[in-house]
């Protein structure tokens, strides 16, 4: 559980770096951004699974549509085409970085939990039945114990009547 908390964990670190990194790379044409329209690309849907990993669901992204608007390549500048194409790269990434630190936030909480019980288990319960049956073990023996010794009882009484009568 742990190693899988650390695998979602890193990725969703290596994303928000790839993110980052990308963002940087784009500066340069910042100012470039205020006249593009916003408004041309959006997200139509975000397609999502589940996939138990040790008992818990976790989200896996799946695939994102974009909806796209016509727009005039002649009206607008060249590069619109690739703000859409960067737009799309930078939301698909912020959307994966997400799911994986929604999947580190599932898998710890569950890890947690997995850890609480164990110690409940290791350190409250088990010596309770520990010391429950070792009560038992006692009781048995002293009636055991007390068993043989009505035997022996009975039988010195059996064998001193015998004596007796003979």
């Amino acid at each position: 559980m742990r190693l899988e908390v650390k695998k979602a964990k890193n990725e969703a670190q290596r994303l928000n770096n790839i993110l980052k990194q990308k963002i940087q790379e784009n500066d340069e044409i910042l100012r470039l951004w205020n006249e593009f329209d916003l408004s041309l690309i959006s997200i139509k849907d975000v397609s999502l699974s589940v996939k138990k990993i040790a008992g818990v669901k976790t989200p896996v992204l799946d695939k994102v549509d974009f909806d796209i608007q016509k727009f005039s390549i002649f009206n607008n500048p060249s590069w619109f085409m690739d703000g859409m194409i960067i737009i799309e790269e930078l939301a698909r990434l912020a959307l994966e970085r997400d799911v994986f630190e929604r999947k580190t936030q599932l898998l710890d909480h569950a890890r947690k939990k997995t850890t609480q019980k164990v110690n409940l288990y290791e350190k409250v319960q088990i010596p309770g039945y520990e010391e429950a049956i070792l009560k038992i073990k006692r009781f048995m023996e002293d009636e055991e114990n007390l068993s043989k010794a009505g035997q022996k009882i009975v039988k010195s009484r059996m064998e001193q009547q015998n004596t007796e009568a003979a």
